[in-house]
């Protein structure tokens, strides 16, 4: 068996390139990081249970309970998004 060579990633830029990712896809999973990491925070902050915000949302439970376990499969920016403003934030995109 051949030895595997270990890749240490130290930004999410040098992730993206180890995994092959696109410029574009790069640029989407370190938007939803972002967002999934300010849900978080909110959750913790406003003491929100997950069925509280699912409601506020409008999307189910389960899904706020994935993306707070950072579960971001099948999930869309505009779901992190609508969940922000649900929550009574606002988000802005620089570009």
């Amino acid at each position: 068996m051949a030895k595997q060579k270990l890749l240490v990633a130290k930004t999410p830029q040098q992730l993206a390139r180890i995994l092959g990712l696109s410029v574009q896809d790069a640029a989407t999973w370190k938007l939803q990081s972002e967002l999934q990491l300010k849900i978080a925070q909110i959750v913790k902050k406003d003491k929100l249970t997950h069925a509280a915000l699912a409601k506020l949302a409008g999307t189910s439970r389960t899904r706020v309970t994935a993306i707070l376990n950072n579960n971001l499969d099948e999930v869309s920016t505009d779901l992190l998004i609508r969940i922000v403003r649900a929550a009574g934030y606002k988000v802005e995109i620089y570009v």
